[in-house]
């Protein structure tokens, strides 16, 4: 459970695909997490149309708390935000303030797209370094928004694997996924067509294997993680969809 909040946005930062805009100024989603037997908490994702230095931004605010018990033994608060230029879907700012069992941290990355420079500032050891990233990286939330408007899965095959460069605290990253089929998922709101993927995951500490995530995502224009599981170096996680309001899209449940 310690890194609850983490791997919520890690898993559902990856997943969503399509040429036509996906999202827009209010989506939210809320999130539901077990782990095991256990419900250990929720999540929820807020996009704001705001702006940022003179340029006209998509604000998503992520929010993960452990919840009831689980709060007892280890609570969990995280906040990460990304501020994404609304013309070239890639970030201009994203922060991280997290506090896990006493664990904390309190980041803010600002990008700058024409150097390929980012500025790292660590307000809680009051440190500022500058790190090169790859041209039109992400950081760990705005991935999620810029694959649903960028990657088109109409013609996307079975076994077929995607890759995205992520900045993520001081480090480049490639995030590689695979994508395994379509299936019809029965979920709270009926059953919803869906496209599979599995992410390639460091195994160790956190995960069992570097297959060990599976994530299930609406097949239509909202491109929305409904469902993900993952198994873990101790135990097992499932975060489910259990809310959604002003979706871009139609949200299309299967009729049978």
């Amino acid at each position: 459970m310690k890194k609850l909040s983490i791997l919520i946005l890690l898993f559902i930062s990856a997943y969503s695909f399509s040429q036509k805009r996906a999202y827009d100024d209010g989506e939210w989603l809320k999130f539901r997490v077990h782990y095991g037997l256990i419900t250990a908490g929720e999540a929820t994702l807020e996009v704001k149309h705001e702006i940022l230095d003179t340029n006209e931004v998509y604000h998503v605010i992520g929010f993960g708390e452990t919840t009831g018990m689980a709060s007892w033994f280890f609570p969990v608060e995280d906040h990460y935000e990304s501020y994404i230029l609304k013309d070239k879907d890639l970030p201009q700012r994203f922060i991280r303030k997290i506090d896990e069992g006493g664990h904390t941290k309190d980041i803010q990355i600002d990008f700058n797209h024409q150097t390929q420079n980012a500025t790292i500032i660590d307000y809680k050891n009051d440190v500022e370094n500058i790190v090169s990233f790859p041209e039109e990286a992400q950081d760990m939330v705005s991935s999620f928004y810029y694959l649903r408007n960028n990657l088109d899965t109409k013609d996307i095959q079975e076994n077929d694997e995607l890759e995205l460069d992520m900045f993520f605290d001081k480090e480049n990253y490639k995030f590689k996924l695979k994508f395994l089929g379509r299936e019809t998922l029965n979920t709270e709101f009926g059953k919803v067509s869906c496209l599979v993927f599995r992410p390639y995951v460091q195994s160790g500490r956190v995960f069992k294997e570097k297959e060990s995530l599976t994530i299930w995502v609406s097949d239509d224009d909202n491109k929305i993680p409904l469902l993900i599981k993952a198994d873990l170096a101790v135990g097992s996680l499932k975060a489910s969809l259990i809310e959604f309001k002003k979706l871009k899209n139609s949200f299309k449940i299967v009729v049978d």
